[in-house]
């Protein structure tokens, strides 16, 4: 079964959280999963268009996909915060790249009309290799710095799910 964590981070000022978060710890974190990941199946299961996926997984998957492009933004800009900013440079750019090409796999596998299992299949293969690539880097600075070590997580998860997905296809 795929585990997926999503970062709850604090209301600072006028911005309010993404879901409603209803405890602190482990329950707010599963208040927000458990949100996402039924409004993105919600949303699946009133398109009219025939989807030949499991739509759990596939609903699983693009949260996965957002969850990691949003954790890599904040991970990017959290560097650029950083004393050392020149040594994370290669961790700015892969996790820059890993934010854009999560998202626009999130939005390729929400799209259904005309989709085409060889499409998606290369895409989710590229977004692996950039979760990858962009998680091992990350985990090399993840003892000094948390956002890294929470970039690294999203990364290994979406991974996972991105797999998972892509054997379903295969």
């Amino acid at each position: 079964m795929l585990h997926q964590t999503f970062i709850v981070i604090p209301r600072r000022g006028d911005c309010m959280p993404a879901a409603p978060v209803v405890a602190s710890g482990d329950k707010a974190v599963m208040a927000i999963e458990i949100e996402a990941t039924m409004r993105t199946r919600e949303m699946m299961d009133t398109h009219p268009a025939q989807v030949s996926l499991d739509r759990d997984l596939l609903a699983r998957t693009v949260d996965a996909l957002v969850a990691c492009s949003q954790a890599c933004t904040a991970c990017a800009d959290a560097c650029l915060s950083e004393e050392m900013v020149s040594e994370l440079r290669t961790c700015i750019r892969l996790n820059l790249d890993c934010a854009d090409i999560c998202g626009a796999t999130a939005r390729m596998l929400s799209r259904h009309t005309g989709s085409h299992a060889d499409r998606t299949r290369a895409q989710l293969q590229a977004c692996s290799q950039v979760c990858r690539s962009c998680g091992d880097e990350c985990r090399r600075h993840a003892e000094a710095h948390d956002h890294c070590r929470i970039g690294a997580e999203a990364c290994r998860a979406c991974d996972e799910a991105g797999n998972e997905l892509l054997a379903a296809i295969s």
